[in-house]
């Protein structure tokens, strides 16, 4: 339990021109945003009403999807820190990331983000902003300090049990380019949003074309060994899937990333493995590397077909959650699948 900051810097905090209410909502999607005359930002975010007073100068990033989507947008000099990585920087973004603090490799404490006197923070996990995370949302609306968590972990879906929550409504890409077309809105560039959106969904369009996968189907194993991590029906994988009218093995669970036994993914014996290959250390297995090396091993795996016929794809971890760069995760299993002469 973080201890309370002293006055000054509690102080501080509350002197900022950023306020926020909690109160009934929709999600950014059904809420809305409004612009008031004292050119206030208000938005509907994952059943709260966010209203802030002017675009964020000294803002946080406590996940890498939604620091990546800030950096695409040009704001890293209105950044003071980001946290929670799984990959390295998307590429193109490696200079204005350097401008940029890193509080940790992992989630940081609530201390050491409010040391960065953030006027704005985002995540792009629920788990993030609440108990058992940095802090709960409330703790930062206590001292004054705006958040917003990404729609497309709010959006359709339930994240009261344990594990990484269950979908009630497959996402779609629309949930993440109404997150890029948020936080333009708050920082005041909305044309650079709408640029980026435009951007995102021409690639998806020619990464696309022409392609039938709908004899193919696919697993996605995100990380560890032991009691491995795959992809339900509907979460950023079944975006990839549905876009490509590919198959998952496992679309027949809501869970956005339930643990399976090796048996059971043996027997479903998919065509293709898109396999996360992670740099952070908090599981087993993070590389493709090494999952590849126990796919080949494993007496329970080794004789499936795509192992048989080494038919991987290697995705970040970014590409494989509802980030940009899920778009990503279109792109290279597409071109996989016609590589590996799976499409019509």
């Amino acid at each position: 339990m973080p201890v309370a900051r002293p006055a000054r810097r509690c102080a501080l905090l509350l002197s900022g021109a950023l306020l926020l209410t909690a109160c009934g909502g929709g999600s950014s999607a059904d809420g809305g945003k409004s612009r008031k005359s004292t050119g206030a930002v208000a938005l509907g975010n994952c059943g709260r009403r966010v209203t802030i007073a002017s675009a964020p100068k000294r803002a946080v990033s406590l996940n890498q999807g939604t620091t990546e989507i800030m950096l695409s947008l040009g704001l890293a000099d209105r950044m003071v820190g980001t946290a929670t990585w799984t990959d390295p920087v998307m590429k193109g973004l490696e200079k204005a990331n350097g401008k940029v603090p890193r509080l940790a490799d992992d989630a940081p404490s609530f201390e050491k983000v409010l040391d960065a006197e953030p006027d704005f923070v985002a995540a792009s996990f629920a788990s993030t902003l609440a108990k058992g995370g940095v802090a709960p949302r409330e703790k930062f609306e206590e001292l004054g300090v705006p958040t917003y968590l990404s729609p497309a972990d709010c959006e359709g879906k339930d994240n009261s049990g344990d594990g990484d929550g269950v979908r009630t409504e497959p996402l779609t890409m629309e949930a993440v380019y109404g997150e890029v077309r948020d936080l333009a809105e708050v920082f005041g560039v909305a044309e650079r949003g709408a640029t980026l959106v435009a951007d995102l969904k021409s690639r998806v369009a020619k990464a696309t074309d022409g392609i039938d996968a709908s004899d193919t189907t696919v697993l996605y194993w995100f990380a560890n060994q032991e009691a491995p991590y795959m992809a339900g029906c509907c979460g950023a994988p079944g975006i990839v899937t549905d876009t490509l009218g590919a198959k998952n093995v496992f679309a027949d669970t809501k869970q956005e990333w339930p643990q399976i036994n090796w048996e059971t993914v043996a027997d479903r014996d998919p065509d293709v493995l898109v396999i996360g290959d992670l740099t952070r250390r908090s599981q087993t297995a993070e590389t493709a590397a090494k999952k590849i090396e126990f796919l080949e091993t494993n007496p329970a795996t080794k004789n499936m077909d795509a192992v048989k016929n080494k038919r991987y794809v290697l995705l970040s971890g970014q590409a494989m959650n509802p980030t940009i760069r899920t778009v990503e995760g279109v792109e290279k299993v597409a071109a996989a699948l016609r590589e590996y002469g799976l499409t019509g």
